[in-house]
């Protein structure tokens, strides 16, 4: 699955923003197998941008298209079979569920379409951190926590595009680390290409691509 943007504009952004951006206004190709950084200040529609790829949003002028079909084609089944198949992602505000248990939102999203077995989900939660959360409700859960289950989360199903909305905005460099480094794995595994979308301008993930939003 090969994703593009064509001409890409929120429709309450000026027409002069793509004049100081590297992603709105412009005619771009996500291959497989990339490690893509969207560098976003605040402000610049990043959090827009990951929504128009996930297909959440349709304000835009331009396309989304994923195999050359436009995302404002695509039907309530299409983007099912999409999201369940072929792209993932990690919200910004997490979006996990406040009662059920951290194990049972991670199982949740598992059960759906299984690309990992019951104990590659305990393997990742102690790798990370949240091994002795995994009874704890998602309410009671630190920001830092939420944020490391929501990544385990976006990397039990199969997917092409894996999208990141400040996925590390909550923790620290030694989390940070460890968190890239297990999404990096996951995407070797399926060939996947990692859209990353951040504040920061510097860091030592080595990326494919950067884009200043």
């Amino acid at each position: 699955m090969i994703l593009s943007i064509n001409n890409l504009l929120p429709t309450y952004f000026d027409a002069q923003r793509a004049n100081t951006s590297d992603i709105w206004g412009k005619n771009i190709q996500f291959n497989k197998g990339e490690l893509v950084k969207i560098v976003a200040p605040s402000g610049s529609g990043k959090t827009s941008f990951m929504h128009f790829l996930y297909g959440m949003r349709n304000q835009y002028n331009g396309e989304v298209k994923y195999d050359n079909n436009s995302l404002k084609n695509y039907t309530p089944e299409d983007f099912a079979k999409a999201r369940s198949n072929n792209v993932s992602i990690v919200f910004q505000d997490m979006k996990l569920l406040p009662e059920p248990t951290v194990l049972e939102n991670l199982e949740i999203k598992r059960q759906l379409n299984p690309y990992h077995n019951g104990d590659k989900v305990l393997e990742m939660a102690q790798r990370l951190g949240v091994g002795s959360k995994l009874h704890s409700k998602g309410k009671t859960c630190s920001y830092g926590e939420q944020q490391r289950v929501a990544i385990i989360r976006s990397l039990l199903q199969p997917f092409d595009y894996l999208l990141l909305d400040e996925p590390f905005s909550h923790l620290d460099n030694a989390n940070a680390e460890k968190a890239m480094a297990l999404i990096i794995e996951e995407a070797k595994l399926r060939n996947a290409t990692v859209i990353l979308a951040d504040l920061e301008k510097i860091d030592f993930y080595p990326y494919t691509s950067i884009y200043y939003l």
